[in-house]
């Protein structure tokens, strides 16, 4: 059950008969017509859908190891009730949830000096308001979220994450551009001038902005080169995402298997080791990054081997199809094991400096038909394109969404202050172009 914000008007309607004794006889003047007469009385609500001027209100926020038992039994609220409540709240739910620094709002009433309600912010969207006295009417609501398409533009001189945020861009874009074009664009590699501009779902919830939604389109220029991306729905249900001739970006394999890197060590057929001081062949790609950082398969495929082996340390090997097999070395856990099915994106360990390895990093290898490739400059096909039926419907959302990749004036950017707040039109929600 979700509440209304704002005033709660209550009509008491008075009927007010004017005028005396109603005449009888033929030609007399006829009686007046009842009138109407409407007092409205305001009664003001806050966030939570509660009308604060009847209680003393007390904010707070969730303490570090508090429980829901603690935050209630500060005022004086017994166990049993405390149990009727968390029973009342689930599935929607649970009260072991409680995360500190969330806020929440007791309200007692001022005449019997006992609290009435407790309402907690769940997120940015839904909050649940427990009643005290009648435990049976707790209910979690959830406030309307407002959806307009916004847009961020940059040119990278640092990374991608730094270049998003300098230009008002939410820090979640950063990582959801990268995957948009996981298969094309090794985001390892930026270098100073490539430049991005992206069309995507703001949210707001009550004018402040929260999570954004998916990219609808995006533009990279990456070493010369331009990447155009639309997200599609075919009909199917899943929506994709698909360059301006309608070909499919996703790709039998990532082009990197880490989020957030560099490359410290490329695919080259000699390169002094540092440890072993001699120049011999590297058959992989080097990636820098912090111990623990979650390393992800490239492709769908079945794990062929999962543990420590000699040199190569901790050591997965996935076999993707009959073309295709990648390895990742020197890891410092492995989360599979030999014979696993793993999923294209799915974590199957973490960046380590086990085996013959003089720091933290993850040595990368793919073979093609068993020999050793370069997987950066590797040319792998698409995936489906756009089916036939619906190549008319993706024509025109290209064309709806490339002017806003190619020009500056539709937009608008972020205000300064406490948060974005965009001001863009609001996006049309037709059937192929996928919200969630």
């Amino acid at each position: 059950m979700s509440f209304s914000r704002g005033p709660v008007r209550l009509l008491a309607v008075l009927l007010i008969v004017a005028g005396g004794g109603i005449a009888c006889q033929t030609g007399a003047t006829a009686p007046t017509a009842p009138t109407e007469s409407t007092a409205v009385f305001e009664v003001s609500t806050d966030r939570y859908g509660l009308p604060t001027g009847r209680y003393e209100v007390e904010d707070g926020r969730v303490g570090r190891a508090e429980t829901f038992s603690d935050v209630l039994g500060e005022h004086g609220v017994d166990y049993q009730t405390i149990l009727r409540l968390a029973d009342a709240a689930r599935p929607e739910f649970e009260v072991t949830n409680l995360r500190a620094g969330r806020p929440y709002r007791v309200y007692v009433n001022p005449w019997l000096q006992q609290p009435q309600y407790l309402a907690y912010q769940i997120d940015a969207r839904r909050y649940v308001v427990f009643d005290l006295q009648h435990p049976d009417r707790t209910h979690v609501a959830t406030r309307p979220v407002t959806r307009q398409w916004a847009t961020v533009a940059g040119t990278v001189e640092g990374s991608l994450y730094e270049t998003v945020v300098d230009n008002g861009g939410h820090p979640l874009l950063a990582l959801r551009l990268s995957e948009v074009f996981a298969w094309q664009i090794d985001f390892f590699r930026l270098r100073a001038g490539d430049s991005f501009r992206l069309v995507y779902e703001a949210r707001a919830v009550e004018g402040d902005a929260v999570q954004p939604g998916d990219i609808v389109a995006a533009h990279v220029r990456h070493r010369g080169e331009d990447y155009y991306a639309f997200r599609f729905e075919a009909g199917a249900g899943d929506a994709e995402y698909f360059n301006r001739a309608g070909q499919s970006l996703r790709r039998q394999l990532l082009k990197a298997p880490l989020q957030y890197s560099r490359i410290s060590s490329g695919y080259t057929n000699r390169r002094y080791h540092p440890v072993l001081k001699e120049y011999r062949p590297h058959r992989g790609v080097d990636y820098a990054a912090p111990r623990g950082t979650p390393v992800r398969s490239v492709g769908e495929g079945v794990v062929q081997r999962a543990g420590y082996e000699g040199p190569n340390g901790n050591y997965v090997k996935i076999r993707h199809n009959g073309t295709y097999t990648s390895g990742y070395l020197h890891l410092s856990q492995i989360s599979v094991a030999s014979g696993d099915r793993v999923q294209q994106g799915e974590t199957i360990g973490y960046v380590g400096s086990t085996g013959r390895s003089t720091g933290p990093h993850l040595d990368y290898r793919l073979w093609k038909h068993g020999s050793p490739v370069n997987p950066v400059t590797l040319e792998l096909p698409p995936s489906q394109p756009v089916p036939l039926q619906h190549r008319d419907a993706f024509r025109a959302t290209v064309r709806a969404l490339l002017p806003r990749l190619d020009g500056e004036s539709v937009f608008a950017r972020a205000s300064s202050g406490a948060g974005p707040r965009w001001n863009d039109r609001t996006a049309p929600a037709g059937p192929h172009l996928a919200n969630r």
